[in-house]
């Protein structure tokens, strides 16, 4: 383990925007329990994909991009609240 300073632009919560050395954008910090949740997600839409229900696959699906756009949402805020621009273009 290394011990390292970083810089946080949000609060400590669940998905903190943090720069770390020598980064040049900040990234997300998303917490164990909450990536496991996230993979569970993915994995109920291959499921229900392979099961050819493709009504459970689009409503497992928007729910889990809703979460996304909020993270990335929460992103964006921290990047212009302190100045820096999106290491991306428009979102599509």
């Amino acid at each position: 383990m290394e011990l390292i300073e970083a810089e946080l632009f949000t609060d400590a919560g669940n998905d903190a925007v943090v720069r770390l050395p020598p980064r040049r954008f900040p990234g997300v910090l998303i917490q164990g329990d909450s990536l496991s949740s996230i993979r569970s997600d993915v994995a109920e839409i291959v499921a229900a994909c392979a099961q050819g229900d493709v009504d459970e696959a689009l409503e497992a699906a928007t729910f889990l991009l809703a979460d996304f756009d909020g993270l990335l949402n929460r992103y964006e805020s921290a990047l212009e609240a302190h100045g820096i621009q999106r290491p991306y273009g428009p979102r599509a």
